[in-house]
């Protein structure tokens, strides 16, 4: 077997293909776009390339033919003055052979060892965790947009390396068309319409200003969650709004304010894969006006929750149930939509697991983020889960 660094168009074009290669005939893949994944290793279009490094292998058997994948990334400004320096890999594909995992995960051990780095996360992404972060281990059923997908066996690779689970996560998944009971609405009916607070869509008239605000609760609200956390900037939303411009919904995107200022925000957009899984990875000119006229002729039944925020000394004051309440004056208006699948939540955040459970969200995906001690003689500490 044989490691390639990944340096031209053709062994990029080479990590592309290693998925098509791995999930041939799997019918619950979508196959991500070809343009997200060459971005991700772009620093043209990254902006973690500004305070962070990355490098990617593809991996081949005796005759050539393309086995496996991998990227390792490090973040040095998180990592500067930590207790224990993490790395991180990710876009991890292979072959049930665990010869050939090993060979994968050493590569990138071996790169972050001469990073400075003591450990390494994975599979994560090489940017906010809300793309690709974690690995699938229950609920193999077709992905949300960005959301990671893997085989099954991925699991047993990581953890005969050494892998240990760092934390568990639940993708939570909500039918529409199911009744939420009575007394949760008049609940959060009256949440919304308390004095002093309000609430309102996202419009991209007001772009700026929302983007401000968004950004100025997501700082405030995941310092607390975050390990090594590095404050979003302004220019990253506003990045991500227009580049997702085209298929995202203005009143799927909330804010809510406490005597003008700014306290929670909630993020949901269309599941666009829905549509990508015909695309096999491409969006050329004929499959962008496809994607535009199956979104207007209402093609797209999912809606992906993203994140929901709010600031500390706001929370466990209803907030959270409040947006769902105007979300669902929304939804009711747009009857095509039937499902919300919501990005995933931590073990380590019991209140939103409680919130979704409320409304008759259940946990249908389960993923585990894993990591994995350079030194074996080190103590291994897993995220601390709060009390309750």
């Amino acid at each position: 077997m044989q490691l390639t660094e990944v340096t031209d168009f053709r062994t990029q074009k080479d990590f592309l293909d290693v998925a098509r290669l791995i999930y041939k005939g799997e019918e619950n893949w979508v196959c991500p776009l070809d343009n997200d994944i060459n971005n991700i290793f772009n620093p043209a279009e990254n902006n973690y390339y500004q305070h962070g490094e990355a490098i990617r292998w593809i991996l081949t058997n005796g005759q050539g033919q393309l086995i496996g994948r991998i990227a390792a990334f490090v973040d040095h400004d998180a990592i500067r003055g930590t207790e224990l320096p993490t790395g991180g890999c990710g876009y991890f594909e292979c072959i049930d052979d665990q010869k050939a995992a090993d060979m994968l995960f050493n590569g990138a051990k071996d790169w972050l060892v001469q990073k400075g780095v003591e450990a390494m996360d994975g599979p994560i992404n090489f940017g906010e965790n809300d793309k690709y972060w974690g690995l699938l281990v229950e609920g193999f059923t077709p992905p949300a947009y960005e959301v990671p997908y893997n085989l099954p066996y991925y699991q047993q690779l990581f953890e005969a390396y050494g892998f240990q689970v760092y934390y568990r996560q639940e993708g939570f998944h909500m039918d529409l068309k199911k009744e939420v009971p009575e007394r949760f609405w008049k609940i959060a009916e009256w949440v919304s319409k308390k004095p002093g607070y309000s609430f309102e869509h996202f419009s991209f008239k007001r772009l700026d200003q929302h983007a401000e605000d968004f950004t100025k609760v997501f700082n405030e609200a995941w310092a607390s969650f975050k390990e090594n956390f590095k404050p979003m900037k302004v220019e990253y939303v506003k990045e991500f709004i227009n580049k997702a411009k085209v298929i995202l919904e203005e009143k799927f995107i909330w804010l809510a304010y406490y005597e003008g200022e700014p306290i929670a925000i909630y993020l949901m957009y269309p599941d666009v894969n829905q549509i990508f899984k015909h695309f096999n990875g491409k969006l050329n000119l004929i499959n962008k006006l496809r994607l535009l006229y199956m979104i207007k002729k209402n093609k797209v039944t999912r809606a992906k929750g993203i994140l929901m925020g709010v600031v500390p000394r706001f929370q466990k004051l209803g907030i959270e149930s409040a947006f769902i309440w105007h979300l669902n004056q929304v939804l009711q208006k747009m009857p095509h939509y039937t499902e919300l699948e919501f990005n995933w939540v931590g073990d380590f955040n019991p209140p939103m697991r409680k919130l979704w459970s409320s409304v008759g969200a259940y946990p249908a995906k389960n993923y585990i983020t894993y990591r994995y001690l350079f030194d074996k003689n080190r103590i291994f500490e897993r995220y601390p889960i709060p009390e309750s």
